[in-house]
Protein backbone atom coordinates (compact mmCIF):
# COMPACT_ATOMS: atom_id res chain seq x y z
CA UNK A 1 0.00 0.00 0.00
CA UNK A 2 1.49 3.80 -1.02
CA UNK A 3 1.80 5.71 2.22
CA UNK A 4 -0.90 8.59 2.63
CA UNK A 5 0.65 11.53 1.41
CA UNK A 6 1.25 14.51 4.02
CA UNK A 7 -0.67 16.61 2.03
CA UNK A 8 -3.90 15.12 1.70
CA UNK A 9 -3.59 14.53 5.41
CA UNK A 10 -3.37 17.92 6.52
CA UNK A 11 -6.06 19.26 3.40
CA UNK A 12 -8.60 16.28 5.04
CA UNK A 13 -7.69 17.38 8.58
CA UNK A 14 -8.16 21.25 7.93
CA UNK A 15 -11.56 20.97 6.33
CA UNK A 16 -10.30 21.64 2.81
CA UNK A 17 -13.16 20.50 0.42
CA UNK A 18 -15.85 21.22 2.63
CA UNK A 19 -18.15 18.48 3.65
CA UNK A 20 -16.42 15.84 1.42
CA UNK A 21 -13.38 16.29 3.42
CA UNK A 22 -15.17 16.23 6.95
CA UNK A 23 -16.53 12.74 5.99
CA UNK A 24 -13.38 11.81 4.76
CA UNK A 25 -11.71 12.58 8.06
CA UNK A 26 -15.01 10.85 10.16
CA UNK A 27 -14.58 8.14 8.13
CA UNK A 28 -10.25 7.85 9.20
CA UNK A 29 -11.41 8.46 12.72
CA UNK A 30 -14.14 5.62 12.83
CA UNK A 31 -11.48 3.51 11.10
CA UNK A 32 -8.01 4.01 13.36
CA UNK A 33 -10.69 3.91 16.37
CA UNK A 34 -11.60 0.28 15.29
CA UNK A 35 -9.68 -2.42 17.47
CA UNK A 36 -7.24 -4.21 15.98
CA UNK A 37 -7.71 -7.36 14.48
CA UNK A 38 -4.02 -8.52 15.69
CA UNK A 39 -2.65 -8.47 18.87
CA UNK A 40 0.21 -5.52 18.40
CA UNK A 41 2.37 -3.30 19.62
CA UNK A 42 2.01 -1.05 16.85
CA UNK A 43 0.45 2.16 17.86
CA UNK A 44 -3.56 2.81 16.51
CA UNK A 45 -2.86 5.47 14.89
CA UNK A 46 -5.59 7.75 17.06
CA UNK A 47 -3.02 9.99 18.86
CA UNK A 48 -1.31 11.14 16.02
CA UNK A 49 -4.82 12.01 14.15
CA UNK A 50 -5.79 13.89 17.31
CA UNK A 51 -2.34 16.24 17.15
CA UNK A 52 -3.18 16.58 13.61
CA UNK A 53 -6.48 17.28 14.00
CA UNK A 54 -5.63 20.27 16.98
CA UNK A 55 -2.66 21.24 14.09
CA UNK A 56 -4.20 20.41 10.32
CA UNK A 57 -1.60 22.42 8.59
CA UNK A 58 1.38 20.39 10.77
CA UNK A 59 2.81 18.76 8.23
CA UNK A 60 5.38 16.33 10.87
CA UNK A 61 2.22 15.25 12.49
CA UNK A 62 0.74 14.63 9.06
CA UNK A 63 4.00 12.55 8.55
CA UNK A 64 3.68 11.04 11.93
CA UNK A 65 0.13 10.05 11.28
CA UNK A 66 1.08 8.56 7.69
CA UNK A 67 3.56 6.46 8.98
CA UNK A 68 1.62 5.11 11.77
CA UNK A 69 -0.97 4.72 9.68
CA UNK A 70 1.64 2.73 7.27
CA UNK A 71 2.81 0.73 10.60
CA UNK A 72 -0.72 -0.60 11.52
CA UNK A 73 -1.99 -1.53 7.68
CA UNK A 74 1.92 -3.68 7.19
CA UNK A 75 0.82 -5.76 10.45
CA UNK A 76 -2.84 -5.65 10.40
CA UNK A 77 -4.35 -7.30 6.87
CA UNK A 78 -8.13 -5.88 7.80
CA UNK A 79 -6.84 -2.33 8.68
CA UNK A 80 -5.07 -2.72 5.43
CA UNK A 81 -8.18 -3.75 3.72
CA UNK A 82 -10.53 -1.08 5.30
CA UNK A 83 -7.33 1.52 4.85
CA UNK A 84 -6.66 1.57 0.62
CA UNK A 85 -10.34 1.09 0.54
CA UNK A 86 -10.69 4.42 2.32
CA UNK A 87 -7.68 5.79 0.33
CA UNK A 88 -8.98 4.83 -3.34
CA UNK A 89 -12.60 6.77 -2.19
CA UNK A 90 -10.85 9.68 -1.19
CA UNK A 91 -8.39 9.77 -4.16
CA UNK A 92 -11.38 9.54 -6.33
CA UNK A 93 -12.75 12.57 -5.16
CA UNK A 94 -9.75 14.88 -4.39
CA UNK A 95 -8.77 13.89 -8.15
CA UNK A 96 -12.36 14.58 -9.78
CA UNK A 97 -12.13 10.96 -11.19
CA UNK A 98 -15.77 10.87 -13.03
CA UNK A 99 -15.82 14.78 -13.98
CA UNK A 100 -18.55 15.92 -16.36
CA UNK A 101 -16.98 17.38 -19.36
CA UNK A 102 -19.70 19.33 -21.86
CA UNK A 103 -20.04 21.78 -24.49
CA UNK A 104 -22.86 23.66 -25.73
CA UNK A 105 -22.69 24.95 -29.59
CA UNK A 106 -24.53 24.52 -32.56
CA UNK A 107 -27.28 27.25 -32.25
CA UNK A 108 -28.60 29.72 -29.54
CA UNK A 109 -29.12 28.19 -26.47
CA UNK A 110 -32.71 28.90 -24.88
CA UNK A 111 -32.94 28.75 -21.12
CA UNK A 112 -31.19 28.23 -18.43
CA UNK A 113 -27.87 25.61 -18.62
CA UNK A 114 -26.57 23.95 -15.20
CA UNK A 115 -23.14 22.11 -15.40
CA UNK A 116 -21.36 20.74 -12.66
CA UNK A 117 -20.82 17.34 -10.49
CA UNK A 118 -22.06 15.32 -8.37
CA UNK A 119 -25.29 17.47 -7.18
CA UNK A 120 -28.01 16.58 -5.05
CA UNK A 121 -31.37 17.95 -4.23
CA UNK A 122 -32.40 19.85 -7.41
CA UNK A 123 -35.67 20.03 -8.91
CA UNK A 124 -36.36 21.39 -12.35
CA UNK A 125 -39.21 22.69 -13.67
CA UNK A 126 -41.62 24.82 -15.92
CA UNK A 127 -40.51 28.92 -15.16
CA UNK A 128 -43.35 30.78 -14.54
CA UNK A 129 -44.27 32.43 -17.67
CA UNK A 130 -43.42 36.66 -16.87
CA UNK A 131 -46.18 39.15 -15.99
CA UNK A 132 -48.28 40.68 -18.14
CA UNK A 133 -47.26 44.53 -19.39
CA UNK A 134 -49.12 46.98 -17.42
CA UNK A 135 -51.19 49.25 -19.90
Amino acid sequence: MDAISTELLTALAGGVGGEAAKQAWAWLRTLVRRPAATDSAIASGEAELDALEQAPADVDRAQALSTSLAQRAAVDPEFRTELERWHQQVQVSKTGAGDVHSEISGGTQQGPVLQGRDFSGLTFGNPQPPPPPRE
